[in-house]
Parts: C-alpha cells; structure tokens; sequence
C-alpha cells in the first residue's frame, strides 16, 4: 500500500465519519444503551468527541450543538421520538461493564 498523506487521510477520516453519522442516524432502533453494551461508546460519547475536536480548533460548541449535528435534530426531539426505556437487562448489562460515560 502507498503512504496516505495527511490531507488524504483527513479526507478519508472525514468521509468515514459522515458515513458512520448517517447510519446512526438511520439506525434510530439501536438505542445508545445498546451501543454503550456492545462497543462502549455511545451517539452522545461521539457529539462530545466532536465538540472536543472543534474545542482544539478553537471552535465553540456547545454540547447540545455537537448532538444535533450526530443525530440530525435536536437531541430533546431523537429522545421523545426514538427513545426507549431500557429493559432490566440492558441496564444490568451496563451496570457490570462499569462504563465511565
């Protein structure tokens, strides 16, 4: 394999960053417990890395702002239309795997 330079590489980072958001946001049935239990990050682990990164960029951005761009709207509104309450197993799932979210 030919070395990526780094424009490239930003490029394609970005582009797979697009590509995972969009799923994310088509996947409204994964709810983000179930994420958390299965690959230890969440929608929400992800908009705070995101404002982070614009935080290292001097970029303002609010944690409510960083949510709405990964979940496509308002995060109040995903909660009330796509939100579930978690089952006990889900919960105690989380529970053992000591999350530091």
């Amino acid at each position: 394999m030919d070395p990526i330079d780094d424009k490239t590489r930003t490029e394609l980072e970005a582009a797979a960053f697009r590509t995972l958001v969009a799923h994310l946001r088509e996947r409204t049935d994964v709810q983000n417990i179930d994420l958390m239990n299965l690959a230890g990050f969440c929608r929400n682990c992800l908009s705070r890395w995101y404002r982070e990164a614009a935080e290292g960029k001097g970029i303002g951005l609010s944690d409510l702002e960083a949510r709405e761009i990964v979940y496509g709207m308002p995060y109040d509104e995903w909660r009330k239309k796509y939100q579930k309450e978690a089952s006990a197993e889900q919960k105690a799932a989380f529970a053992a795997q000591q999350h530091k979210h």
